[in-house]
């Protein structure tokens, strides 16, 4: 969060009614990047319709509730703990497979093979 956010919520004593995916992520004690996994599993919902590529906003509110339910908490760290799990083992594979940048076969002549 910026300092002036963080101003306004000590002068006023109030989180602002909607939240961006970096401050949602602070009120959920998660990560910014962990927030798109926790929308895939449909854990929270961004406020309207806004397009794939948009900023998303949340409910302030809905966040804070959801915060304070246990399972549901239970259910947003498994979440993080999966798509990081998935995420490195597609990562491992890859770089084993040699699927990974680099792995194309490079041509090593000598000088005097590419004068032949």
């Amino acid at each position: 969060m910026r300092q002036e956010q963080l101003d306004f919520l000590r002068v006023t004593g109030r989180w602002p009614a909607r939240l961006t995916a970096e401050q949602a992520a602070v009120v959920l004690n998660c990560q910014p990047h962990d927030i798109p996994a926790l929308m895939a599993a449909k854990l929270i919902k961004p406020l309207g319709n806004p397009p794939q590529n948009g900023i998303k906003y949340f409910a302030t509110a809905e966040l804070l509730e959801a915060s304070q339910d246990r399972h549901w908490l239970g259910r947003m760290t498994a979440t993080i703990y999966q798509h990081w799990h998935r995420k490195n083992t597609r990562q491992k594979a890859a770089a084993t497979d040699g699927g990974g940048e680099g792995s194309e076969p490079t041509n090593s002549f000598s000088a005097a093979e590419k004068g032949a």
